[in-house]
Protein backbone atom coordinates (compact mmCIF):
# COMPACT_ATOMS: atom_id res chain seq x y z
CA UNK A 1 0.00 0.00 0.00
CA UNK A 2 1.36 3.26 -1.06
CA UNK A 3 1.13 6.61 1.12
CA UNK A 4 1.89 10.54 0.82
CA UNK A 5 4.89 11.22 2.67
CA UNK A 6 6.08 14.93 3.38
CA UNK A 7 9.50 15.30 5.40
CA UNK A 8 10.77 18.43 7.39
CA UNK A 9 14.18 19.04 5.80
CA UNK A 10 16.82 20.51 8.78
CA UNK A 11 17.33 17.52 11.67
CA UNK A 12 15.63 15.09 9.52
CA UNK A 13 17.21 14.48 6.43
CA UNK A 14 20.20 16.50 6.73
CA UNK A 15 22.44 17.38 9.42
CA UNK A 16 22.74 21.64 8.82
CA UNK A 17 23.67 22.48 12.00
CA UNK A 18 27.57 22.99 11.12
CA UNK A 19 26.65 25.68 8.28
CA UNK A 20 23.56 27.45 10.07
CA UNK A 21 25.94 27.95 13.20
CA UNK A 22 28.76 29.58 10.28
CA UNK A 23 26.35 31.40 8.66
CA UNK A 24 25.33 32.77 12.61
CA UNK A 25 28.43 33.06 13.60
CA UNK A 26 29.40 35.39 10.40
CA UNK A 27 26.60 37.78 10.94
CA UNK A 28 27.60 38.30 14.53
CA UNK A 29 31.34 38.81 13.30
CA UNK A 30 29.86 41.68 11.08
CA UNK A 31 28.58 43.62 13.87
CA UNK A 32 31.72 42.55 15.93
CA UNK A 33 29.89 40.08 18.45
CA UNK A 34 31.91 37.21 19.60
CA UNK A 35 30.99 33.40 18.04
CA UNK A 36 28.84 31.42 19.73
CA UNK A 37 29.35 27.48 20.43
CA UNK A 38 27.10 25.17 18.01
CA UNK A 39 25.50 23.47 20.97
CA UNK A 40 24.70 27.30 21.65
CA UNK A 41 22.78 27.85 18.28
CA UNK A 42 21.16 24.13 18.21
CA UNK A 43 18.71 25.36 20.51
CA UNK A 44 18.07 28.06 18.43
CA UNK A 45 17.04 26.44 15.24
CA UNK A 46 13.40 25.27 14.33
CA UNK A 47 11.19 27.97 13.38
CA UNK A 48 12.65 29.38 10.27
CA UNK A 49 15.83 31.49 10.17
CA UNK A 50 13.95 34.97 11.18
CA UNK A 51 13.37 33.14 14.68
CA UNK A 52 16.87 31.68 14.88
CA UNK A 53 18.35 35.31 14.38
CA UNK A 54 15.53 36.93 16.76
CA UNK A 55 16.39 34.33 19.21
CA UNK A 56 20.56 34.88 18.65
CA UNK A 57 19.83 38.10 19.22
CA UNK A 58 18.31 38.04 22.15
CA UNK A 59 21.10 35.66 23.43
CA UNK A 60 23.36 38.10 22.84
CA UNK A 61 21.74 41.61 23.69
CA UNK A 62 21.64 42.96 20.53
CA UNK A 63 18.77 45.66 19.80
CA UNK A 64 15.59 44.10 18.32
CA UNK A 65 15.53 47.17 15.59
CA UNK A 66 18.07 45.63 13.83
CA UNK A 67 16.37 42.32 13.28
CA UNK A 68 15.20 42.79 9.60
CA UNK A 69 18.61 43.86 8.84
CA UNK A 70 20.45 40.78 10.31
CA UNK A 71 18.09 38.48 9.06
CA UNK A 72 18.72 39.39 5.69
CA UNK A 73 22.47 39.24 6.87
CA UNK A 74 22.44 35.88 7.91
CA UNK A 75 20.77 34.49 4.99
CA UNK A 76 23.06 36.08 2.20
CA UNK A 77 25.98 34.02 4.51
CA UNK A 78 23.76 30.95 4.49
CA UNK A 79 23.15 31.34 0.76
CA UNK A 80 26.76 31.88 0.31
CA UNK A 81 27.97 28.52 2.29
CA UNK A 82 24.75 26.34 2.29
CA UNK A 83 26.68 23.08 1.55
CA UNK A 84 30.02 23.31 3.41
CA UNK A 85 29.52 21.25 6.20
CA UNK A 86 25.83 20.00 5.80
CA UNK A 87 25.59 15.92 5.38
CA UNK A 88 22.51 13.89 4.63
CA UNK A 89 21.74 11.46 7.72
CA UNK A 90 23.08 7.92 7.32
CA UNK A 91 20.41 5.81 5.22
CA UNK A 92 18.58 8.76 3.97
CA UNK A 93 18.72 8.02 -0.06
CA UNK A 94 17.88 4.44 0.35
CA UNK A 95 14.83 4.95 2.33
CA UNK A 96 13.54 7.49 -0.20
CA UNK A 97 14.55 4.81 -3.12
CA UNK A 98 12.67 2.47 -1.28
CA UNK A 99 9.07 4.68 -0.41
CA UNK A 100 9.49 5.62 -3.79
CA UNK A 101 9.81 1.78 -4.81
CA UNK A 102 6.54 1.42 -2.71
CA UNK A 103 4.46 4.11 -4.64
CA UNK A 104 4.92 6.57 -2.49
CA UNK A 105 4.50 10.73 -2.97
CA UNK A 106 7.59 12.56 -1.17
CA UNK A 107 7.64 16.33 -0.45
CA UNK A 108 9.12 18.77 2.02
CA UNK A 109 7.35 20.83 4.26
CA UNK A 110 10.19 22.88 5.93
CA UNK A 111 10.68 26.20 7.54
CA UNK A 112 13.97 27.11 5.82
CA UNK A 113 13.22 29.58 2.68
CA UNK A 114 12.76 27.37 -0.38
CA UNK A 115 15.47 29.14 -2.48
CA UNK A 116 17.99 27.83 0.09
CA UNK A 117 16.23 24.37 0.80
CA UNK A 118 16.02 23.78 -2.90
CA UNK A 119 19.58 24.38 -3.15
CA UNK A 120 20.52 22.07 -0.37
CA UNK A 121 18.45 19.49 -1.88
CA UNK A 122 20.23 19.82 -5.06
CA UNK A 123 23.82 19.92 -3.70
CA UNK A 124 23.24 16.69 -1.80
CA UNK A 125 21.51 14.13 -4.67
CA UNK A 126 18.17 14.16 -2.72
CA UNK A 127 15.91 16.53 -4.96
CA UNK A 128 14.98 13.97 -7.89
CA UNK A 129 13.03 12.13 -4.85
CA UNK A 130 10.67 15.10 -4.26
CA UNK A 131 7.92 15.93 -5.90
CA UNK A 132 7.08 19.05 -3.91
CA UNK A 133 8.94 21.81 -1.88
CA UNK A 134 7.36 24.05 0.42
CA UNK A 135 9.67 26.36 2.58
CA UNK A 136 8.97 28.88 5.09
CA UNK A 137 8.62 31.64 3.10
CA UNK A 138 6.58 30.07 0.38
CA UNK A 139 3.26 31.34 1.80
CA UNK A 140 2.57 33.88 4.26
CA UNK A 141 2.61 31.32 7.05
CA UNK A 142 5.12 28.31 8.45
CA UNK A 143 4.81 25.70 10.86
CA UNK A 144 4.05 25.38 13.40
CA UNK A 145 0.60 26.77 11.26
CA UNK A 146 -0.96 23.57 10.07
CA UNK A 147 -1.56 25.13 6.60
CA UNK A 148 1.79 24.81 5.97
CA UNK A 149 1.77 21.32 6.00
CA UNK A 150 -1.73 20.34 4.69
CA UNK A 151 -0.75 22.82 1.08
CA UNK A 152 2.32 21.07 0.84
CA UNK A 153 0.06 17.65 0.63
CA UNK A 154 -2.14 19.25 -1.47
CA UNK A 155 0.80 20.17 -3.74
CA UNK A 156 1.39 16.24 -4.10
CA UNK A 157 -0.75 14.02 -5.90
CA UNK A 158 -3.03 12.09 -3.67
CA UNK A 159 -0.70 8.19 -3.32
CA UNK A 160 -2.93 7.11 0.32
CA UNK A 161 -3.18 8.11 3.67
CA UNK A 162 -1.40 11.02 5.01
CA UNK A 163 2.07 10.91 7.02
CA UNK A 164 4.58 13.71 7.81
CA UNK A 165 8.15 12.75 9.02
CA UNK A 166 10.25 15.24 11.27
CA UNK A 167 12.42 15.44 14.39
CA UNK A 168 11.41 18.14 16.72
CA UNK A 169 8.43 20.00 18.67
CA UNK A 170 7.79 21.91 15.76
CA UNK A 171 7.38 19.46 13.16
CA UNK A 172 4.97 17.28 16.13
CA UNK A 173 2.88 19.94 16.65
CA UNK A 174 2.29 20.62 13.81
CA UNK A 175 1.52 16.98 12.53
CA UNK A 176 -0.82 17.21 15.59
CA UNK A 177 -2.70 20.44 14.53
CA UNK A 178 -3.05 18.83 10.96
CA UNK A 179 -4.17 15.65 11.88
CA UNK A 180 -1.99 13.35 10.32
CA UNK A 181 0.18 10.76 11.69
CA UNK A 182 3.53 11.67 12.37
CA UNK A 183 7.20 9.57 12.13
CA UNK A 184 9.60 11.19 15.21
CA UNK A 185 13.22 10.96 13.84
CA UNK A 186 15.06 10.68 17.44
CA UNK A 187 18.79 11.91 16.07
CA UNK A 188 17.65 15.53 15.19
CA UNK A 189 17.05 18.89 16.65
CA UNK A 190 14.54 18.08 19.30
CA UNK A 191 14.98 19.33 23.15
CA UNK A 192 12.44 17.47 24.72
CA UNK A 193 12.11 13.69 25.48
CA UNK A 194 10.57 11.39 23.05
CA UNK A 195 7.84 10.65 25.36
CA UNK A 196 6.79 14.31 25.54
CA UNK A 197 6.19 14.86 21.33
CA UNK A 198 3.13 13.57 19.97
CA UNK A 199 4.01 10.91 17.60
CA UNK A 200 2.68 7.54 16.15
CA UNK A 201 5.95 5.86 16.09
CA UNK A 202 9.48 6.64 16.29
CA UNK A 203 13.01 5.91 14.93
CA UNK A 204 16.80 6.58 15.01
CA UNK A 205 18.19 5.16 12.21
CA UNK A 206 16.41 5.71 7.95
CA UNK A 207 16.17 1.83 7.68
CA UNK A 208 13.54 1.64 9.98
CA UNK A 209 11.00 4.46 7.78
CA UNK A 210 9.61 2.65 4.98
CA UNK A 211 8.30 -0.67 7.69
CA UNK A 212 6.66 2.00 9.52
CA UNK A 213 5.28 4.07 6.67
CA UNK A 214 3.74 0.71 5.11
CA UNK A 215 2.66 0.12 8.70
CA UNK A 216 0.29 3.61 8.67
CA UNK A 217 -0.55 2.77 4.98
CA UNK A 218 -2.14 -0.37 5.95
CA UNK A 219 -4.01 0.06 9.45
CA UNK A 220 -7.51 0.64 7.98
CA UNK A 221 -8.60 3.67 9.27
CA UNK A 222 -10.57 4.78 12.32
CA UNK A 223 -14.78 4.99 11.58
Amino acid sequence: MTATVVFDLDGTLIDSLPDLSQAVNRMLADVDHAPLPQSTVRRFVGNGLPKLVQRTMDHCGLPAARHAELTQTTLRHYKAAACDKTTVYPGVPEALIRLRDMGCVLGICTNKPEAPARHVLDALGLAPYFDAVLGGDTLSIRKPDPAHLQASFDALPDAGPRIYVGDSEVDAETAQRARVPFLLFTEGYRKSPIAELPHHASYDHNSALPDLVRRIAETPPVK
